[in-house]
């Protein structure tokens, strides 16, 4: 399995990153994405990066939660990086319209717009964060389907019909923990009529901990909770699941091959 979106480097993990390492590799990840935040997270996302290099991946982005009054020096910043050296996707990037406690909505849609515009010039994926703005942001995305670019809108949570206009522009619905939640139907009403050829796997640690460890700080090695969740709910092996979301990773993000994927399904 793959975890396309964690955020291993934040100080939650600061006393024991090597045994969450240890377990995810025991659990079967084999490559763990790590989505920047702001302007603050690049050199520990870079120095996080570094004690793992072939099993931790960069993105480099501008949150919309982290967007402050100098969004231009901001933007200026993470653009730096972005041309410096190799990353697997722009993000975390997108809209947050929750309780509008963020910056404008234009002042966020702007700063979404820039990042996306980079993406395409660089010929990466971008993993959205779409709180309360997934229909903004399909409106918004899908004027950049048609130049190309692709990505994934993490952690899903939307309707079926949002997820079909998703899908049929390209991009992935993320799908973590959440999924889990007992008064969530994200699966029945979404996954079910949907399957996996537009599902990746992610986790979103050390957020959202999937039912048995909620309430806990989430880890890349609980993917697996999630993985079995959806083998049951699609009446699948569970290495099925493995095997379509790290190709579906794969096809999505610039990453070197997995050994083994399709055994056993």
């Amino acid at each position: 399995m793959i975890d396309t979106h964690a955020h291993l480097f934040l100080p939650e993990f600061a006393k024991d990153l090597d045994e969450v390492v240890r377990r995810a590799k025991q659990t079967g990840i084999t490559k763990i994405l790590l989505p920047n935040i702001d302007e603050t997270t690049i050199d520990p996302l870079h120095q996080t990066v570094k004690l793992y290099p072939e099993y931790f991946y960069p993105m480099m982005g501008l949150h919309p939660l982290s967007i402050k009054d100098n969004w231009h020096d901001q933007l200026a910043i993470i653009k730096t990086h972005l041309d410096k050296q190799q990353y697997v996707a722009v993000g975390e990037v997108g809209l947050d319209f929750y309780r509008d406690y963020g910056m404008p909505r234009n002042v966020q849609e702007q700063v979404l717009e820039t990042q996306l515009e980079w993406a395409l010039e660089k010929g990466l994926p971008v993993s959205l964060h779409t709180r309360n703005a997934i229909d903004r942001t399909i409106e918004i995305v899908s004027q950049y389907a048609k130049k190309g670019l692709k990505g994934v809108f993490h952690c899903f949570t939307g309707t079926y019909d949002q997820a079909r206009k998703i899908l049929d522009l390209g991009f992935y619905l993320g799908i973590g923990g959440v999924i889990t939640f007992p008064k969530v139907k994200l699966g029945e009403e979404v996954i079910k009529k949907v399957g996996l050829d537009g599902i990746v796997l992610e986790t979103d640690a050390p957020y959202l901990a999937p039912q048995p460890r909620r309430g806990r700080r989430n880890e890349s090695a609980y993917l697996k909770y999630v993985a079995e969740f959806l083998a049951k709910l699609l009446n699948i092996p569970v290495e099925k699941v493995d095997a379509i979301t790290t190709q579906n990773a794969l096809n999505l993000f610039p990453l070197p091959p997995t050994d083994d994927i399709g055994q056993d399904t």
